[in-house]
């Protein structure tokens, strides 16, 4: 059993005046098109586009992250999704993904959880049921490729332990999220082990208007091309 974690928090600085949240992507709320491909239920768009489109859910929960003024319009953005949706709102905005993945962690009824950026419309469900099967024996599984920043935002993490190694560091005023990756037991999915399963779009954030025109067009292109 497997809790799917999406991180929408953030203030969406580089998009301009509007949540990047529930900015609509090809016509859909970006949030919403992460939720639906763990779901199975999303346009057939690589990576895993036939898993995305037509799979089985890769999850069986789905859990918020937002501020509280962000919960009605991401709720309207969810609207008929078809597994349960609960809520881990952010008591004191602002902290950063630390905070957010512990929110989560603690709002979770899975012992597991695959944590997701809402910014990454492109995610891989089929990556992370991978993800969730590394963490078995470990309290983390946490993506890296080669010579850059740990994927900390597409991850899967043991709830618990996950959720104590965030208290333990914004406890000492740590919120680089790294300090998770630092207090918790984790495997490491490197370069070798991410391009076999998968390619480095599963990673890919918009942050900007301009990206996310960029992912209209291969959006647009995947689906022209069925």
């Amino acid at each position: 059993m497997t809790t799917g974690a999406i991180l929408a928090g953030g203030r969406s600085t580089r998009f301009g005046d509007a949540d990047k949240a529930v900015a609509e992507l090809a016509g859909v709320p970006m949030i919403r098109r992460v939720a639906d491909r763990l779901a199975g239920a999303d346009d057939p768009v690589p990576p895993g586009a036939d898993r995305a489109a037509g799979g089985d859910p890769v999850v069986d929960e789905l859990v918020v992250n937002c501020r509280p003024d962000q919960r009605e319009a991401i709720a309207e953005a969810l609207a008929g999704f078809p597994l349960p949706v609960r809520w881990a709102l952010d008591d004191e905005p602002d902290l950063g993904p630390l905070a957010g993945i512990r929110n989560a962690c603690r709002a979770a009824t899975d012992p597991y959880a695959v944590v997701v950026a809402c910014d990454m419309p492109f995610v891989d469900p089929g990556f992370l049921d991978h993800l969730r099967e590394a963490a078995a024996d470990a309290e983390a599984a946490v993506p890296r490729l080669e010579d850059r920043w740990y994927q900390t935002t597409q991850a899967a993490y043991a709830t618990g332990p996950a959720a104590a190694a965030c208290d333990r560091a914004l406890n000492r005023g740590e919120r680089k999220v790294l300090a998770l990756v630092d207090r918790v037991d984790e495997v490491v999915v490197g370069d070798e082990a991410i391009r076999s399963l998968t390619t480095e779009r599963t990673f890919t954030n918009v942050n900007t208007r301009e990206e996310r025109d960029d992912a209209e067009r291969a959006i647009a292109a995947a689906v022209d091309a069925e």
